[in-house]
């Protein structure tokens, strides 16, 4: 399995959304858990990604923001199977780019 696809969209996201944190979301039961305590810092997005995909696991994610621009990212992951649908944006904030 080659995971530099999925990276190189990930990384390109994050070059149009400088200094944005990321919220770690987990599949668990056929839903997405609440996010972890402490968001990713911008710096660490691309490592962690990597390192759970090299394990094995599934990722997608969402840029959300408003018309002013990019406001966070949620990292989306799973094991074994598909994942469930990815949850709507909270409002107000509206969906800027996603995993294809």
């Amino acid at each position: 399995m080659t995971i530099e696809p999925a990276l190189n969209r990930l990384k390109s996201a994050l070059r149009r959304a400088r200094g944005v944190e990321a919220t770690v979301h987990w599949a668990k039961a056929g839903q997405w858990s609440e996010a972890q305590d402490e968001p990713l810092e911008h710096e660490e997005i691309t490592y962690y990604a990597e390192g759970l995909l090299l394990d094995g696991f599934g990722m997608a994610w969402q840029l959300l923001g408003d018309d002013a621009g990019p406001e966070s990212l949620r990292l989306f992951f799973w094991q074994d199977g598909t994942a469930p649908p990815l949850p709507a944006p909270p409002a107000p904030l509206k969906l800027l780019d996603q995993s294809a």
